[in-house]
């Protein structure tokens, strides 16, 4: 089973991939557990991300999605599947992996889509506040600290709710279109996100088990 799962930040993707990961046996293709990897083994494609990571600049899309052909084309995936996590990010890379796929005589079975109330996502994202002295983190909706002071807690940077919504609204933009060119190959199953972690996995295991 060769499966692709999306979800907005803060919308239980990892969690819900770990689980599809050890439930249905396959292997899980993370973006950075990909780069890795692929740094290490020093493949073709893993010197030339690193000549650009080293330098400090952004990895091109030619070699991010070089670096998927080459973890796809290895012969674990013909025997599990796989459960691509992170990638496609963007229009152009969802295009590059369907031709990926195609070269390497494999198809996606299915795209699973977690959605979750953006708002939500920013009250859950944005929440996280730190204690000054101690550096213990807290939740002020979801694990508020028995004796709040404001003056007492700070927020990083990426916690601030204009960063957070910031980084939804970037999201939102970029994997609208990837969802829409997998919805018009009818492989996309919407997953309500807002809900108990267990009873998210219970409604994609009865997807995947369709699936299978």
């Amino acid at each position: 089973m060769n499966l692709l799962i999306m979800g907005l930040p803060g919308a239980g993707k990892g969690t819900q991939a770990a689980k599809i990961v050890e439930h249905f046996n396959v292997a899980h293709i993370s973006t950075g557990d990909m780069f890795r990897a692929a740094i290490a083994n020093q493949t073709e494609m893993g010197v030339l991300a690193k000549s650009y990571i080293d330098k400090g600049e952004l990895v091109p899309d030619q070699v991010t999605n070089g670096i998927v052909k080459e973890r796809l084309s290895q012969d674990d995936i013909k025997q599990t599947g796989f459960l691509l996590d992170g990638y496609p990010r963007t229009i152009e890379q969802a295009n590059a992996l369907d031709q990926t796929l195609a070269e390497l005589d494999l198809a996606l079975d299915g795209v699973i889509n977690i959605e979750v109330d953006p708002n939500s996502l920013l009250e859950r994202l944005s929440g996280r506040i730190i204690h000054r002295q101690t550096g213990e983190t807290f939740h002020k909706v979801f694990n508020p600290p028995a004796d709040y002071k404001e003056e007492d807690y700070y927020q990083r940077e990426d916690d601030k709710p204009e960063t957070v919504k910031r980084r939804l609204d970037v999201n939102i933009a970029q994997g609208q279109p990837i969802i829409e060119h997998y919805r018009s190959k009818g492989l996309v199953h919407d997953i309500q996100g807002n809900q108990d972690i267990n009873d998210v996995f219970s409604a994609i295991e009865k997807v995947l088990t369709n699936l299978k």
